[in-house]
């Protein structure tokens, strides 16, 4: 699509969001369940895609992107009504009398961007919450994903006329013409250098935007952990999706004491749920394309592997691979990984693992294995990342009831459930001041000392 067609496109949605159709809270509902009917009715097909893009198993495919989807629209569905009503707050007694309440109206002419590795999942959520809280929206899914990409625009299509939601399909020249025009709002998931050029183009506009960004999340394994569980616990998480998860754990910081143990019941775990050989496994997917897989190959220090290190150029596939005595300096912890590769880094201090921590980049995700409350207590509020588990991994994001997002280099905002229709809405607060009654205090000539001494009663 050109850029004049885009803009074209956007003027549509300009034109149609202006006539007050997207605001009544029944027309939304209804838009809902037309979505939901549809991802349904497409659900196999959706499952192929995500097959054909990423390798993904069918059962893998629902459990982690199409099966979410539905479980969003129909959680938004129940509660559009109650998240649009307006809410009554206090009212101080210096402004009797009147009535204040806070009322949350859509951004209007929205914009979702969405990554390659959960293609259907970071797509289709957002614009769930987008529709719920009242917008237009043109998504953009990635052109690293075609055949999830064509079935997104096969729904959309089907489900929604494009002056109310369109899609967008291409690359680098379509992102940039998108990112040219003046949205409302936008909403990116992907890399940090891409979200970087998002935020630099939304300024100019001094657009609001949410980024959901990625980075280094740790895992940290203490002495007192339950080391087989949180071996078969991390083991599915870090290879879920081969590894491309934002919210992997994308390192593990392990006490020596129980080092030996926890490296041992790793590699049974990888054997035990992917099998003796994992390229083989036909529920095991693959590598987006080549040039992740290069990369990826690239930050495999073949001395260091403990079990893996195999792969396949044809099927850009590499096996779950561990390696083990891993320090700051290796390659593999230059940069995130997003990849099927766990190193796995030893520590002596959990006092210094906390002080380390405090001074990187905050993660999109950190994990903490342990039975040691006080433990528990230090990361949950001294350490600073948008979200995690305590002896699990990634079951956060898949709850409508929490919001998601990173922090700082990992992201800003949040979405799901309530949080993804506050992310779309622009909370109004609203003074509705009755005409029966005017306190004449506030108005000059400021010289009764009656009407200071009640100033200074109302204020205190």
């Amino acid at each position: 699509m050109t850029s004049k067609e885009i803009q074209s496109l956007l003027e549509m949605q300009r034109k149609y969001y202006k006539t007050g159709a997207t605001i009544p809270v029944s027309f939304r509902i209804a838009q809902l369940r037309k979505l939901y009917a549809t991802v349904k009715k497409y659900q196999n097909e959706v499952n192929d895609a995500l097959k054909a893009d990423l390798g993904k198993s069918h059962y893998e495919g629902f459990m982690c992107e199409s099966g979410l989807v539905l479980s969003e629209i129909s959680y938004m569905i129940r509660h559009t009504r109650k998240f649009a009503k307006r809410k009554t707050v206090y009212t101080p007694l210096a402004q009797f009398a009147s009535h204040s309440y806070k009322q949350p109206v859509p951004y209007g002419n929205t914009l979702i961007m969405s990554p390659w590795n959960y293609p259907f999942l970071l797509t289709i959520d957002p614009l769930a919450d987008a529709i719920a809280a009242g917008n237009t929206a043109i998504v953009k899914p990635s052109a690293y994903s075609p055949a999830t990409s064509s079935i997104i625009e096969k729904i959309i299509t089907e489900c929604f006329e494009p002056e109310y939601v369109a899609v967008v399909t291409g690359g680098r020249a379509e992102n940039a013409a998108l990112l040219d025009q003046k949205f409302d709002f936008v909403f990116f998931t992907g890399s940090q250098t891409v979200g970087k050029e998002v935020l630099k183009h939304t300024a100019q506009h001094l657009t609001p935007v949410v980024l959901e960004l990625g980075g280094k999340s740790p895992c940290i394994v203490d002495e007192s952990a339950n080391i087989k569980l949180a071996a078969k616990r991390i083991v599915f998480g870090k290879y879920l999706n081969c590894g491309q998860t934002c919210v992997a754990p994308d390192y593990i910081l392990c006490e020596r004491s129980v080092r030996d143990e926890f490296v041992a019941e790793v590699v049974r775990q990888i054997q035990k749920q992917y099998g003796e050989n994992p390229l083989e496994n036909r529920d095991y997917g693959k590598i987006i394309n080549e040039k992740h897989f290069t990369r990826l190959m690239g930050l495999i220090d073949k001395n260091k592997v403990v079990i893996g290190g195999k792969f396949n150029p044809d099927t850009c596939q590499i096996a779950p691979t561990v390696m083990d005595n891993v320090t700051w300096e290796d390659a593999v912890m230059g940069e995130e990984i997003f990849g099927p590769i766990m190193p796995i880094l030893t520590f002596d201090s959990f006092d210094d693992v906390i002080m380390d921590l405090k001074d990187r980049d905050k993660p999109l995700a950190l994990y903490l294995f342990t039975s040691n409350k006080k433990h528990i207590k230090r990361v949950t509020t001294e350490l600073s990342y948008g979200g995690g588990c305590i002896n699990d991994v990634v079951i956060h994001l898949a709850t409508s009831e929490m919001g998601f997002g990173g922090v700082g280099e990992s992201g800003m905002g949040t979405y799901h459930g309530k949080g993804g229709f506050e992310a779309f809405s622009h909370t109004k607060s609203i003074v509705d001041k009755k005409t029966w009654m005017d306190l004449p205090m506030r108005y000059q000539p400021y010289k009764s000392k009656l009407y200071e001494k009640l100033l200074h009663m109302f204020l205190r």
